[in-house]
């Protein structure tokens, strides 16, 4: 597979300065090399910057860095539309605002191929705000209400082409939703899978579900990979840190059962800040994790046939 790796210095959607150092925490644990070990063709096209942008006020006055996320939104949904075209876009992040301009960029691509995206939301939070429900007023906490189509984002961040289904999007590892978002939650269509469930059902009975429904609905998969969906006490490098989170083993076994699916079409990494990593114990990890997404494996076992065609 030919993959693109594209670095997302961005900070301004996190409470703690440090996500802006991600991208090149990432590299420097060995990303590139890993994925070419396994016999990938990588290619490492930077760091993308937004376009220029004026200052945006909000009635919402814990909003901050609007137009900048904006902006960012902008050129990444750009971005990930035009690499997804001829290999799979890898972001190296950067703070989860991110993922507001890849789903968007990705749902723009589904629907060229007309087929369904899905998205796979690996994460201790949901992400389900909106500009007017965020009380700490980081955008980071807003990608997930955005690129389902939520309303209040209209005259602030760049208009959605074509919205993400949220009957199409699974997030596993929740344990920290604020009220606003629990009650939004309720009837949007999304499936949850908090840390319960994984410790009732396990991970791959829930992972497996999900990747059934991706397969018979033709669909192609984007997975966004949050560092704070680990156990910070094997992944510390993360300003937003909940305990329980998976376990070491559950999400290489999360890693590995995306790869055998031969669904995923582009990945999001992100909140890595390696300010607050131990000796790049974090950021090795992310890249770990991403070999065992792209193939790295301790025994062969059969990969199931790719459905479907890139063009």
């Amino acid at each position: 597979m030919d993959v693109t790796l594209i670095g997302v210095p961005i900070q301004i959607g996190a409470g703690r300065l440090g996500c802006e150092m991600g991208p090149s925490a990432l590299r420097i644990a060995g990303l590139h090399a890993a994925l070419a070990d396994l016999g990938h063709g990588v290619r490492d096209i930077g760091n993308v910057a937004p376009r220029p942008f004026t200052d945006m006020p909000h009635p919402n006055p814990a909003v901050h860095h609007l137009a900048e996320t904006a902006a960012w939104i902008e050129v990444l949904s750009e971005t990930a539309f035009r690499e997804s075209l001829s290999s799979m876009p890898i972001f190296l992040g950067g703070d989860h605002a991110l993922s507001a301009g890849t789903v968007a960029g990705m749902a723009r691509r589904a629907a060229e191929e007309h087929r369904p995206l899905f998205v796979l939301w690996l994460d201790a939070h949901t992400d389900f705000h909106t500009l007017e429900t965020t009380v700490s007023g980081n955008l980071h906490g807003t990608p997930v209400a955005y690129f389902t189509g939520r309303s209040g984002f209209g005259g602030y961040y760049p208009p959605l082409s074509h919205p993400l289904d949220p009957a199409r999007m699974a997030m596993i590892g929740i344990r920290s939703v604020d009220p606003a978002e629990r009650q939004a939650l309720k009837g949007s269509g999304i499936t949850v899978h908090d840390m319960r469930m994984i410790d009732e059902y396990g991970m791959g009975v829930l992972l497996r579900g999900f990747l059934e429904r991706v397969k018979s609905e033709n669909g192609i998969l984007h997975v966004s990979l949050d560092v704070d969906f680990l156990d910070p006490s094997i992944a510390p490098a993360v300003g937003t840190t909940v305990p329980g989170g998976a376990t070491f083993r559950e999400a290489h076994l999360a890693m590995e059962m995306l790869h055998d699916s031969g669904l995923v079409r582009s990945l999001d990494l992100v909140e890595l800040n390696p300010f607050l990593d131990v000796r790049g114990r974090t950021a090795l990890l992310m890249a770990d994790l991403t070999a065992s997404l792209m193939g790295r494996q301790v025994m062969d076992r059969p990969t199931q046939d790719y459905v479907g065609s890139r063009s």
